[in-house]
């Protein structure tokens, strides 16, 4: 605990408001860091009217400066927050981290899709046309905080190499005018785009608005019109006015009409609301939801789409029939987590049920896309390839200084391809895009044996920009002793984000890869698998991601992250990670689970940056074979006529 004399920095998420039926003060926009600087010195006074304050008014934070108590009430106004966590500073002076521009910009990644300053949060939109990916994103041209939010735009031959492109939308109509915000796009059967978005409008109400491209002909959509009947939607009778955002891509209907859904919350049930069309302009709202699941609280980037229970590749949204499943993705607004569970749709009247009712949407110990860093999602389907590919926000898990100080905040996951896992019928399967691999260039092979306890420097040369590849097994001798030693305890209670990290050893685990580490170790993100001795004698595996000792700041937010992975018999344990600067992701048994962290090292960066294969099990030998390649910058900037923007094809 910092010292009466110190200055503690205090993050927080901006809880739903709980009279969600307000017209005056309407509901959540888009997530908004707010900060809090208590100056602590007088000791038990002023931590009780701390506290008597937090009571009154929720999390409502208290602000040291007029420019700080304008941007929180605007933030209110509009019902957003982003870093969602309390962070006090480590140390006894209770003082923010002296970074300086070398730490600073190398934290720019090479390969993850950003743009070239300021603050960048969900993904919109995304969709193929005429030969080029379109990414579109929520984006502050004027900060590296949250505000002022326009579309991005940005179009790729290839899903890697990103083209700057001029905003899409921004709010220039009463409609959209607090913020153009979080939309998805729908092809029509005749090859036509239609975009639907939300608008926080001149009163800070959300509405469903309609735009389109303007010129059809122009493979690069550079401009957008919005219908002159905008709003068409606005919220329903009994949903708040900040409780009704993120339309969905639309699919078809057995009836021949276009069907979406929208994220919303009644009290504390998170629930997704149903409405059909025929033209995009006018709703039909169903009387009963798609879903609902209580004490999830309000359900933002609502995704809903069909996966096959048979084949690997991707489908349209508007499939259906007996060899799918249908996926529910909701982001929750009050945990940050982007949770999904694997359903049935019934197209008759519009609703749809968890397989598991005990790992519905939302619920703590259900499904996440990604157990890390990982929010607001989208997912489209790629007509060209035939593959769904799932879009990721990766927020900062620095302070807002920090941010500011850099000039930006946030990118984009690499895109995932998202299939079902067939194997298991359980889960979903995650990728990244085979695209990625055109970033390779020297590689090196190894096959090494690590016994207990041991660390042992893997030499790549430079370890910022890495692609590693790996299975691992452990010595069957090793697991024969310890499933026959009644002497060794069960770990039934084991989880990778409570039992203390890396460092905390067992018979079996754990044992991976420290990326970002510096010669000393004194800085380190290891990535692993620990496996326990289940109560049934079973083995059973988790994979883990451990930040605490990725950086010697104090100004950061180092969680352990990890999950339960499933391990079918005869499989050896897989793991691939990315390593891109600040960003690491992390691919657990061929993408069963997924881990993204953002870490900030001091001292692993630029040459200091090495790579480790440890193994801190006490009891098992490991057998560990691996590739690691060198990874290729992107290269991602604006366009301009070198790169050959008039190519034309078929959608």
């Amino acid at each position: 605990m910092a010292s009466s004399e110190s200055l503690l920095l205090v993050t927080l998420q901006q809880d739903s408001l709980s009279d969600s039926s307000s017209d005056t003060i309407s509901k959540t926009l888009r997530r908004r860091p707010i900060k809090v600087y208590l100056a602590v010195s007088s000791g038990f006074l002023l931590i009780a009217l701390y506290v008597a304050l937090i009571v009154t008014h929720g999390s409502t934070p208290i602000n040291g400066t007029n420019d700080e108590t304008m941007a929180e009430t605007r933030a209110r106004l509009a019902g957003v927050s982003e870093k969602k966590v309390w962070k006090v500073f480590d140390d006894r002076n209770g003082e923010a981290f002296a970074w300086n521009n070398t730490m600073l910009s190398w934290q720019r990644t090479a390969f993850h899709f950003q743009p070239q300053k300021n603050w960048m949060n969900d993904p919109n939109g995304p969709l193929f046309y005429k030969g080029w990916y379109h990414f579109f994103y929520q984006y502050n041209p004027n900060a590296a905080e949250w505000g002022d939010i326009v579309w991005g735009h940005a179009v790729s031959k290839d899903l890697i190499h990103w083209l700057h492109l001029p905003f899409a939308m921004v709010p220039d109509q009463w409609y959209d005018a607090n913020g153009v915000w979080t939309g998805s796009a729908t092809f029509l059967d005749d090859g036509s785009i239609v975009m639907l978005y939300t608008g926080s409008t001149d009163k800070f109400v959300q509405v469903q608005n309609l735009a389109y491209p303007e010129d059809p002909n122009d493979p690069l959509l550079l401009k957008w019109t919005k219908f002159s009947g905008n709003p068409v939607l606005e919220p329903p009778p009994g949903i708040g006015v900040k409780d009704f955002r993120d339309p969905t891509t639309a699919w078809k209907t057995s009836g021949g009409k276009w069907r979406i859904t929208i994220g919303s919350k009644v009290n504390g049930t998170g629930i997704s609301l149903v409405y059909d069309t025929v033209d995009f302009k006018s709703y039909e709202k169903h009387d009963i939801l798609l879903h609902q699941v209580p004490n999830t609280g309000m359900w933002e980037c609502v995704d809903f789409y069909p996966v096959s229970k048979t084949k690997h590749h991707g489908l349209d949204t508007s499939v259906n029939g007996p060899d799918v499943k249908h996926i529910v993705k909701a982001s929750m607004d009050d945990t940050r987590i982007d949770h999904y569970a694997i359903g049935t749709y019934h197209d008759c009247n519009g609703t749809w049920l968890p397989d598991n009712p005990s790992i519905d949407v939302g619920i703590s110990t259900g499904l996440r896309y990604d157990y890390g860093k990982f929010y607001a999602s989208k997912t489209f389907y790629d007509q060209q390839k035939e593959r769904r590919i799932l879009w990721g926000w990766i927020g900062e898990s620095d302070s807002e200084a920090a941010d500011v100080q850099k000039g930006w905040s946030s990118v984009q996951g690499v895109p995932r391809t998202v299939v079902l896992d067939t194997k298991t019928g359980t889960n979903l399967i995650q990728w990244p895009v085979k695209e990625i691999k055109s970033l390779r260039l020297t590689s090196k092979k190894f096959h090494k044996k690590v016994g207990p306890g041991t660390m042992v420097p893997v030499d790549v040369g430079p370890a910022s920009q890495l692609d590693i590849e790996a299975e691992f097994k452990i010595k069957k001798g090793d697991l024969e002793v310890i499933f026959g030693d009644d002497s060794v305890e069960d770990d039934k209670d084991f989880s990778c984000g409570s039992s203390g990290g890396a460092t905390v050893r067992g018979a079996l685990g754990p044992f991976g890869f420290s990326v970002l580490a510096d010669e000393s170790l004194s800085e380190q993100t290891p990535v692993y698998f620990y496996v326990t001795k289940g109560t049934d004698s079973k083995l059973k595996t988790f994979f883990c991601t451990d930040t605490s000792r990725s950086t010697m700041a104090n100004d950061v937010v180092k969680p352990v992250y990890g999950s339960f992975v499933p391990v079918l018999k005869g499989e050896k344990l897989t793991m691939r990670i990315l390593v891109d600067h600040s960003i690491v992701e992390g691919y657990g048994q061929g993408g069963r689970r997924c881990i993204t962290s953002r870490v900030y090292p001091t001292k692993a960066i630029c040459r200091a940056a090495k790579l480790f294969l440890f193994n801190n099990a006490t009891d098992a030998t490991i057998t560990a074979s691996f590739k690691v390649w060198q990874m290729n910058s992107a290269f991602i900037h604006p366009y301009s006529a070198a790169d050959d923007l008039g190519v034309s094809s078929t959608t």
